[in-house]
């Protein structure tokens, strides 16, 4: 008998080990992205397949801002969030979600931080507010960020290099490098507004080149971020409790829920110029609206609200 209780107590912990680390399993989360392809080499084009199915099934959002929840940084409960409730989530949730799956995979991956850069200010943000990856392939550095939603989010990897113009189908990303810092742009295509508010078709005739956020190249950590996350979920002039946002890219653009108002965008619909289509919902449309768009059931009573007069497009 006293050899048998250590045995048990053995395999009881072994067991439990197994459990604890089958509580994330990575052939659930490529369910969840619909991700039916090859992952045994960590390559480029593996990772960006996978990175494009996650920007397509898993919205940029912060509902749970507005429904009575708390978003978490701990892994297990934004797995369980994203994987097993099919929500979405803000960049420190897809982010850090998305570099445990690379990391599993294999791929050399590093937490970055940002500080996003708001127009109407015409500055970047005081305290890093963004969580974003690098990762590392056979000696060259990429950009891989599945965090930032609406019309700025990435749609492929983009390399670590200044100065050289990345096309992607939401337009042309570039970095330029000052000093150790690393600014991320896009340029944007004209616009086309069938529905515009004047009544009348709107064109916006410039191309406009448009600062995203700056970042630089020192390793984060996730718990660097738990003060940000809590000051941006609570604090009265957060962006994030003044709107609430749902985003999610499409085959051929991107679709988002700010508030009451729902845009739709198709990239490059003609002539390099983006067909963005408007509606105002009414609250009975919302739960319908957010189960059609964006694959979304919210457990509790979402509270819509647009009070921020800054842009997110």
């Amino acid at each position: 008998m006293r050899k048998i209780l250590p045995l048990l107590l053995a395999q009881t912990m072994v067991f439990f080990h197994c459990s604890l680390k089958g509580s994330m399993d990575i052939k659930e989360y490529f369910a969840r992205i619909s991700y039916g392809g090859s992952y045994e080499k960590p390559d480029l084009e593996t990772l960006t397949e996978i990175f494009q199915h996650h920007i397509q099934a898993v919205p940029f959002e912060n509902l749970s801002i507005h429904c009575g929840e708390t978003i978490e940084l701990d892994l297990a409960a934004t797995y369980d969030k994203i994987v097993r409730k099919k929500r979405g989530g803000w960049c420190m949730e897809n982010n850090h979600l998305l570099s445990w799956a690379l990391k599993t995979l294999g791929y050399n991956v590093t937490l970055l931080g940002a500080k996003v850069y708001i127009p109407e200010h015409d500055a970047y943000a005081d305290d890093i507010d963004h969580l974003l990856l690098k990762v590392v392939l056979h000696d060259k550095s990429y950009i891989v960020d599945g965090g930032f939603g609406m019309a700025y989010q990435l749609w492929q990897p983009m390399e670590l290099i200044s100065g050289k113009d990345q096309p992607q189908t939401p337009g042309i990303f570039r970095f330029v490098e000052e000093n150790g810092t690393w600014y991320l742009e896009k340029v944007k295509r004209k616009q086309y507004v069938p529905n515009h508010s004047d009544s009348a078709p709107h064109n916006v005739d410039k191309e406009v080149c448009r600062r995203v956020y700056l970042f630089t190249l020192q390793p984060r950590d996730i718990e660097e971020f738990r003060a940000r996350n809590l000051h941006l979920q609570t604090a009265p002039d957060s962006l994030f409790v003044t709107k609430s946002i749902c985003s999610l890219q499409t085959p051929d653009g991107v679709r988002a829920l700010v508030g009451w108002k729902l845009t739709e965008i198709k990239y490059n619909y003609k002539d390099n110029m983006d067909l963005v289509e408007i509606r105002i919902l009414a609250d009975e449309e919302m739960e319908k609206t957010l189960k059609e768009k964006f694959n979304i059931t919210l457990d509790k009573k979402f509270v819509p609200i647009n009070t921020s007069r800054l842009s997110l497009f």
